[in-house]
């Protein structure tokens, strides 16, 4: 079985609580996943500062692969050329039951997303090149590609998300990880699943109040996703989909 951390929306700068992420440190090295994967937002303002800080919290996960994506915020202030001197640029990881392909959504000082032609043609070409031989195939990104209940303005949502979504599709990809809404939720689109990670150590929460990471398990063709609260309990992701008027009353 292969086990995937997604972390996302740290948010380090005013609203970033380091007791949260200090448990979800100790939370996910228990875990002992195979990888961790931060879906952007690691800083609130794209400051140097922050990405300093960032990169010292992200040393403290005992995982030899730490996947980092760029969020809409870390790409502030200049912040597009400051990530890429504390991160990884790489955008192909191969595990022994799946493979993660990254795609930058973030632009700079823009919130909106957007994936791009150059990108996507790379993408497709990727994924047209792999042997699957019974892989799994997850792509991680930060822009959320479908719109979720009661967050809001959807106007920030990938602006080529039709052409990401074929793209998709066409090439069976079996799991897309986004961040960016502070939401955790899911989505089924036939074999797709679209799977959205909440707040992992920010105060700024959209409809589920609790800070919370997504933990996927990958075992015998099935992929699993739970959704850990910080601190709290861990269910089924899919719970928090079918139960949803009971979790806005709770």
């Amino acid at each position: 079985m292969t086990t995937l951390v997604q972390i996302s929306d740290i948010h380090i700068g005013s609203l970033y609580d380091q007791s949260i992420f200090d448990n979800i440190v100790n939370e996910v090295n228990e875990l002992r996943p195979n990888a961790i994967v931060v879906t952007g937002d690691l800083t609130d303002e794209g400051i140097l500062p922050q990405f300093e800080r960032a990169r010292e919290q992200l040393k403290r996960f005992e995982c030899r692969d730490v996947i980092v994506i760029p969020g809409n915020h870390d790409y502030r202030h200049t912040g597009y050329l400051i990530f890429k001197k504390f991160f990884s640029t790489n955008q192909v990881y191969d595990f022994s039951n799946l493979i993660v392909l990254t795609l930058g959504t973030s632009r700079p000082d823009r919130d909106e997303g957007e994936v791009g032609y150059r990108q996507l043609s790379w993408m497709q070409d990727t994924l047209q090149s792999i042997q699957r031989k019974k892989k799994k195939i997850v792509i991680a990104m930060h822009h959320h590609l479908i719109g979720i209940p009661d967050t809001g303005t959807d106007k920030i949502i990938i602006l080529d998300a039709g052409d990401v979504l074929r793209v998709c599709l066409e090439s069976q990809v079996d799991l897309v990880l986004c961040g960016h809404k502070h939401r955790p939720w899911m989505w089924n689109l036939g074999s797709l699943e679209i799977v959205y990670a909440g707040t992992a150590s920010s105060s700024r929460f959209r409809g589920f109040f609790q800070n919370s990471y997504n933990i996927i398990e990958i075992a015998d063709e099935q992929i699993n996703v739970t959704l850990k609260i910080v601190g709290g309990k861990r269910f089924q992701l899919s719970d928090l989909v079918s139960k949803y008027s009971s979790f806005l009353d709770s």
